[in-house]
């Protein structure tokens, strides 16, 4: 929310109440070069958190099958939505066709050398690359970032400065996690491992189709206000 904004109610609602963290909380002015990030896991979680869209909390999914964990913290990006722009990048990109958005927020992952060991919290990443991922026919890009004034991995300035082997770590991971031990594989496969300039497109178009579908909360809320003020 704007913290310019006068209006009694738009005060209340912003210092009274917990924002959404999808909804209610700023993707920051600087976006996309620098991404507010909502971190729902971190290479210290056993099981798989994820946020409950409908209330904000956030809330257990499944405990992890295999015994890899995830090498980064990992969560989403607020004001973000994965639909028909999202989807055409990727047919574009890929060639492939009947690719559909995962109506989700676009996934990060965010490196940091500081040891973080809880999640629900926000932080500011610098986006350097990602990966094209697609699960079973859905656009599901994963954006990789840099905690903002980390003093170790600030000199990547693309995926291409990182090491190959933690960009390959990054991608077993993403191929697995969702494999269930007794059950078919999910047909998950990433196409492309792209840099920084096409993963602050990803974000532009993600940012395009949340406004797309859910409308600019300042708008309704000002819509709002003018109703109360009429009555």
């Amino acid at each position: 929310m704007n913290n310019e904004y006068k209006d009694p109610l738009w005060h209340l609602l912003n210092h009274r109440y917990s924002s959404h963290p999808w909804h209610g909380v700023s993707i920051g002015p600087d976006a996309p070069q620098i991404v507010t990030s909502f971190i729902e896991m971190t290479p210290h979680d056993t099981v798989k958190y994820e946020i409950d869209k409908e209330t904000g909390f956030l809330k257990l999914d499944r405990p992890q099958k295999y015994s890899n964990v995830f090498p980064a913290l990992y969560g989403f990006v607020p004001k973000t939505f994965c639909d028909t722009r999202i989807a055409e990048f990727c047919m574009q990109k890929t060639g492939l066709k009947d690719i559909v958005g995962d109506g989700d927020p676009l996934d990060i992952c965010v490196l940091t050398e500081r040891n973080i060991t809880h999640g629900n919290i926000l932080l500011k990443a610098i986006p350097i690359g990602g990966f094209r991922m697609i699960d079973k026919g859905e656009a599901d890009d994963k954006i990789v970032a840099i905690l903002e004034g980390d003093e170790v991995y600030a000199k990547w300035k693309d995926i291409e400065d990182m090491p190959q082997s933690i960009i390959e770590r990054l991608r077993h991971y993403f191929l697995t996690y969702k494999d269930i031990p007794g059950e078919t594989k999910r047909k998950i496969e990433i196409t492309h491992t792209y840099g920084r300039e096409e993963s602050l497109e990803v974000i532009k178009r993600s940012m395009q189709d949340y406004e797309s579908r859910f409308g600019r909360l300042e708008d309704e809320l000002s819509y709002m206000l003018r109703l109360s003020n009429n009555v």
